[in-house]
Order: C-alpha cells, then sequence, then structure tokens
C-alpha cells in the first residue's frame, strides 16, 4: 500500500495557494483576452484592459490577483490503496498558515457567527473528500472569496418547472447579485441530488475547464443558453454594462428524488484561483 509524507502534501498544498492567489490558469487569462476583444470601446473595455493587467502584476508575484484572498477550499479525492497515517484535515490546516503567513496573504476567516474574532491564520479550510480507485491523492484547490460567494443561492424547484424554471431561477439570481460579485463572472449550477448535493456539485462545477462542455447533450445546450441569457441582461464587466457578464456557465447533474428538482447557483468572480494537485 503506497503512502505519502505529511510535509509533501503540507508544502505542495502551501505552493499552490501562494500561486493561485497570484496567477490565474491559461484558459482564465484567454476567456478575459477574449471578453475584451468582444467589448469594443467604453468603460467596459476600459476595465477589462484593467483586469487583463492586474494579472500580468500579481504574475510577478508580489501583490495577490485581489486583495480578498478567500476561504480555501478543497476537494479531496483518495485512492483506497493510499494509506495516509495522519490527518488529512489538519496537514491541509498546516498549509494554509504556512501559505497565509509566509505568503502574506490576507487572513478573512473569523470563528464564530457573532463575534467575529478573525482566527488569524486563514484557518480553518474546508475540505471535502471522496474516496476513488487506486493509490493517488487528487486534491482540487480554490481560494474563493466572499463577494461573489454571498451572491449564490440554493433552491428546490418543483419538477414541473421544468428547464425553463431552472433557467429562471439561474438567469434571476444573476440578475439581483448585479454588479456585486465583481463581474464578468463564472456561473457553477449544481441540478439534482438533494440540498447538500446541489450546493456541492455547483461549488465543484467552478473547477471545471471554461473550454469544456457537459457529455450530456441536452446539458450542453441549457449551459449555453444560460449563458446566452446571462449576458444578454447588459450587466456588463463590474457591473457598468456591457456584453460580457459572464465568461461561462458550467453544469453539474445527479439524480434526484421524483417529486424534487434541486438547484444551486455558486457565481464566482473574474478572479477565479484554482488548481489541481496530485501525488
Amino acid at each position: 500500500m503506497r503512502t505519502i509524507a505529511k510535509e509533501i502534501i503540507r508544502k505542495r498544498v502551501a505552493d499552490t495557494l501562494v500561486d493561485i492567489n497570484h496567477r490565474l490558469g491559461p484558459s482564465m487569462i484567454s476567456a478575459l483576452e477574449k471578453a475584451r476583444e468582444e467589448e469594443k470601446e467604453g468603460v467596459a473595455k476600459a476595465i477589462l484592459d484593467d483586469l487583463v493587467e492586474n494579472q500580468s502584476i500579481a504574475a510577478e508575484g508580489v501583490f495577490p490577483l485581489c486583495q480578498d484572498t478567500g476561504t480555501v477550499v478543497v476537494f479531496a479525492e483518495i485512492g483506497n490503496s493510499l494509506h495516509l497515517p495522519f490527518s488529512l484535515e489538519e496537514t491541509i490546516d498546516e498549509a494554509v498558515r504556512d501559505a497565509y503567513n509566509e505568503g502574506r496573504l490576507r487572513k478573512s476567516m473569523v470563528g464564530h457567527p457573532f463575534n467575529r474574532e478573525n482566527t488569524k491564520d486563514n484557518t480553518p479550510a474546508i475540505l471535502h473528500t471522496r474516496i476513488m480507485p487506486g493509490d493517488k491523492l487528487r486534491l482540487k484547490i480554490a481560494v474563493k472569496g466572499a463577494g461573489s460567494e454571498n451572491m449564490s443561492r440554493v433552491g428546490i424547484l418543483k419538477p414541473t418547472d421544468g428547464q425553463d424554471g431552472v433557467v429562471k431561477c439561474v438567469v434571476d439570481t444573476v440578475n439581483d447579485a448585479g454588479g456585486r460579485p465583481c463581474p464578468p463572472i463564472i456561473v457553477g449550477v449544481g441540478l439534482g441530488g438533494n440540498l447538500e448535493k446541489s450546493a456541492l456539485m455547483a461549488k465543484e462545477a467552478l473547477f471545471r475547464d471554461l473550454e469544456d462542455e457537459s457529455p450530456d447533450a441536452d446539458i450542453a445546450r441549457l449551459e449555453k443558453r444560460l449563458l446566452d441569457e446571462i449576458n444578454a441582461l447588459d450587466i456588463g464587466p463590474m457591473g457598468v454594462g456591457g456584453k460580457k457578464t459572464c465568461l461561462a456557465v458550467k453544469v453539474n447533474t445527479f439524480p434526484m428524488h421524483m417529486a424534487s428538482l434541486p438547484v444551486a447557483v455558486n457565481i464566482q468572480c473574474h478572479a477565479a484561483r484554482h488548481k489541481e494537485v496530485v501525488l
């Protein structure tokens, strides 16, 4: 049975957290540059110019992409032939402490709903685990800012609401959010399961590559319809109006009770910071 040393995981996660706070993925940079080309003039184009420049400055490693360096969210896939003789949760929290202290990143986590005392090291991370075949450890790591997270929603529709009801739910959520989640945004949708499953799927949908599409033809068409209807809202970059409110919509699905149609909408700002690590 294969093992991975705790310090290897700790260092790899810490390094990844510092990196993603300073560098967007290639597909995200391409999407911003394409959006800039499609916004022909005015304030919307100027904002996209600034966002493209901002990511170039942040990539130098001194200043993060955004002052909100986020809540750390990790989806871990643990091989069933892998032995970890330590707490993965504690190891990831140690990595968060390392990254946010040594990387001089803002600590945003508070420990209680009401006294709001800062934990001073950005812990705890939010960890979701899944057991998979094999002997690998796959970590999908993101830092999620509050501005976009606060605009997210979970609801349970009636099955008779159908696709039109789903579209209305998602588009209304984005419309109500307006410029507050710092568009252009990415929209993750979880469709099916139950209350908590739909929310997890919506979050995990944000890890998909911007250029992929659902293998389900009906869902792929739904993703395109949602993208078109969201961009028709004319919210635009940072809410000033324009063609590019949204860069991509990703819909993940799961079977559900015959009497239920759960829908979760997780909004991601233009600073879509995530990376996958395989050990």
